[in-house]
């Protein structure tokens, strides 16, 4: 069996990228290959990340049965995370950047503000030699940045709504 062991404190062991969804990072509709243009941008100080992956249920009686019945419908996907707040991936190189701006110009919050379309690649990396990139197309949600004095530094969620379903990429 293998695991899964980003050990903490070890450089790229868990990295997210974010690039605009364009023809040129995304191949077919629906997307069958993601691959970032050189002005993506890498997501500093990961707190935590989660995958979400969450099929819908549709839930019916009838007379005729003592249990419910159910069926799997669409599923909702998502990435959730937290981050220590870094200036320029936040706020981007480039203050209130239109959505035409490069992702490193509209930083996360531009990306959100401007509700600009993303293609993200998660990585994964494995004990053995190959890691594991989860893919994807979406949207920067859910930013809520806070301070405190407990917690001296702007910390905040971000979340990847995700339009479509999860590619994963295996890379040596």
């Amino acid at each position: 069996m293998a695991y899964i062991n980003p050990t903490p404190g070890t450089s790229d062991q868990v990295v997210l990228r974010l690039d605009k969804a364009s023809s040129a990072t995304v191949t077919g509709d629906p997307p069958t290959a993601i691959s970032l243009s050189a002005g993506n941008i890498t997501v500093p100080a990961l707190q935590d990340v989660t995958i979400n992956n969450a099929n819908d249920v549709f839930t019916w009686s009838q007379l005729d049965a003592t249990a419910k019945k159910q069926v799997a419908t669409t599923s909702t996907n998502s990435i959730d995370l937290n981050i220590v707040v870094d200036d320029a991936t936040f706020f981007g190189t480039v203050i209130n950047a239109a959505s035409t701006g490069t992702t490193a110009e509209q930083g996360l919050l531009g990306l959100s503000r401007n509700k600009t379309k993303i293609a993200f690649a998660l990585k994964m990396r494995e004990n053995s030699s190959s890691d594991r990139w989860v893919l994807g197309l979406g949207y920067i949600t859910g930013l809520a940045p806070t301070l405190s004095a407990d917690a001296p530094v702007w910390v905040t969620p971000v979340t990847i709504t995700v339009d479509g379903e999860f590619l994963v990429q295996t890379a040596d």
